[in-house]
């Protein structure tokens, strides 16, 4: 198994993509720490872990609280000796966000994405790499989406802060490599299958003056392949970089959009 002996934390674990992952290192063998807002999605996701023969502990909390996201961290060393993998998968509701002209948007439509998502990479990231550094050893995995590389409007402050994480894991990835820590972000096309990219695709729609099937199309027909990334291929990059079969990519901006984006 690729993630054998490896403990793994995952924030936002009760998400799409988020759950997708932990089940993903679960199966690979990894011990997987879910951590998030909401105590009972987490619950869920554990008891289908366990129910596989995986191993997974649960804590309520909030990636924006930096004093919580380290005790949270000191009290996954202390149960399981090491911290190996970290993988942030935070969200927010996209209402109010996306789907409005950048000259009619309001001031929080892009403060809030800009607030949030590279703050808590920032918090997550800082606390993995202060124990991993110690280690020797680690993998920090962010993530983010097609239009932090493309020009795109009706994005709100999402573009920017997804190209916020992504120079921060690029920083970071320079301090930490000689410690024998790597860090890895995944740039993903939009899942449809989640929720939240079904609430994207409607602001989107409703912007245009189309259906949200439409919009959907559209977005297909901008790939490659004609196909959107699935959750499950995304979370399975996610097992390979944070393997150490991936163990000279670092830095990397993985592009998993299907080619929406060519590199």
């Amino acid at each position: 198994m690729l993630l054998e002996n490896k403990n793994a934390v995952i924030y936002g674990a009760g998400g799409a993509v988020g759950s997708a992952v932990a089940h993903a290192f679960a199966a690979e063998g990894a011990r997987v720490f879910l951590a998030g807002r909401t105590g009972a999605a987490l619950e869920t996701v554990a008891e289908k872990i366990q129910a596989s023969g995986g191993v997974a502990g649960v804590a309520t909390l909030d990636v924006l609280d930096e004093n919580a996201v380290e005790a949270h961290a000191d009290a996954v060393v202390r149960k399981a000796g090491s911290l190996d993998i970290s993988f942030n998968a935070v969200s927010l509701p996209q209402t109010g966000i996306q789907g409005t002209r950048i000259v009619d948007l309001p001031a929080g439509g892009f403060d809030l994405p800009m607030s949030t998502y590279p703050k808590a990479n920032f918090l997550t990231a800082r606390a993995a790499a202060r124990r991993m550094t110690r280690q020797g050893s680690g993998v920090i995995v962010t993530i983010t989406a097609s239009p932090s590389r493309s020009a795109l409007p009706l994005m709100g402050g999402m573009a920017p802060a997804w190209a916020a994480i992504e120079s921060l894991s690029r920083g970071l990835a320079a301090e930490v490599g000689p410690y024998g820590v790597r860090v890895v972000c995944l740039n993903a096309a939009g899942m449809p299958e989640t929720p939240q990219l079904s609430e994207v695709y409607g602001l989107h729609a409703d912007a245009y003056g189309i259906s949200r099937e439409a919009f959907h199309d559209r977005m297909v027909d901008r790939t490659l392949r004609k196909q959107l990334p699935s959750v499950a291929e995304i979370a399975d990059v996610a097992v390979f970089v944070a393997s150490d079969r991936a163990s000279a990519i670092t830095g990397a901006i993985a592009n998993l959009t299907s080619g929406m984006v060519v590199d």
